[in-house]
């Protein structure tokens, strides 16, 4: 591993622990020239699927894409940063899980929608409505309807989630 600051490639492991989710290494080095430390990341380079567009057009796995969208639909909501991590790992888990070359988008839609209805409602209708193509009021109301009902199984409602009285 090169130096950044002296950029000398000898430089040795102090300490190593795993970081994240058990899916990276956190290694702390010390250069043996310039004697400063640093901290390095070691992750496994794996392939996410290619990605089947509505129109039939096949592009890369952009997570680049993936955060952004991710990220507009909790801008502003009460979400610790560590759980949208957690989320956004376990999406890209289960594609690498599905073993597949290829994937429709909509089925990697339907996998944010799962983790935005965990994370935060308002979020999970804000993603539906741009995802589902919300053409009218009936189409919200029907996807709130459906969070309130899986709510009052769970025995909490959704108003008091989101904060109504």
């Amino acid at each position: 591993m090169q130096c950044p600051f002296c950029n000398d490639s000898d430089t040795r492991v102090i300490d190593s622990r795993l970081a994240g989710e058990g899916d990276s290494v956190r290694r702390r080095r010390e250069c043996l020239t310039c004697k400063e430390r640093f901290t390095t990341f070691e992750t496994a380079e794996l392939n996410l699927p290619r990605v089947i567009k509505s129109d039939g057009v096949r592009e890369p796995f952009w997570e680049e894409k993936l955060n952004a969208g991710f990220l507009r639909a909790l801008e502003k909501r009460p979400v610790e940063s560590d759980a949208i991590d957690s989320a956004m790992s376990r999406i890209k888990k289960r594609l690498l899980s599905l073993g597949e070359r290829e994937i429709p988008a909509m089925k990697i839609g339907e996998l944010v929608m799962d983790e935005l209805r965990n994370l935060d409602y308002v979020a999970y209708v804000r993603f539906a409505s741009v995802y589902k193509s919300f053409e009218d009021i009936n189409a919200f109301r029907e996807v709130i309807d459906a969070l309130e009902k899986n709510e009052k199984s769970d025995s909490i409602t959704l108003n008091s989630v989101v904060g109504k009285q």
